[in-house]
């Protein structure tokens, strides 16, 4: 099984720049060990679980509200037996069907 979450956090009443607490959350994500992506507007994490990578999202997004009076986050679940390395395989079909 493969389950794919993106998500963002967004630490509000902390001032414009957030990037120092999106940075730690990102962090957390890294440390976990499962594979994982962040681009401009979300972190993508990658597991055999549901529970596995919940708990990694979970833990990015306390770092945060541990550091700003509330935040705001979007998930984005996308959960598919029998497949795994879907992190980067999504992409490459894409990149297929670009150079066609």
């Amino acid at each position: 099984m493969s389950v794919l979450v993106a998500f963002s956090v967004t630490p509000l009443g902390t001032g414009e720049d957030v990037g120092a607490l999106v940075a730690e959350a990102v962090r957390v994500v890294r440390e976990s060990g499962l594979p994982n992506r962040t681009d401009a507007m979300f972190t993508t994490v990658e597991g055999e679980t549901w529970e596995e990578v919940m708990a990694v999202v979970q833990a990015a997004v306390s770092v945060v509200q541990a550091r700003a009076p509330r935040t705001s986050t979007v998930i984005k679940v996308d959960w598919r037996e029998g497949a795994a390395g879907r992190l980067d395989e999504k992409v490459a079909s894409v990149e297929r069907y670009l150079a066609d």
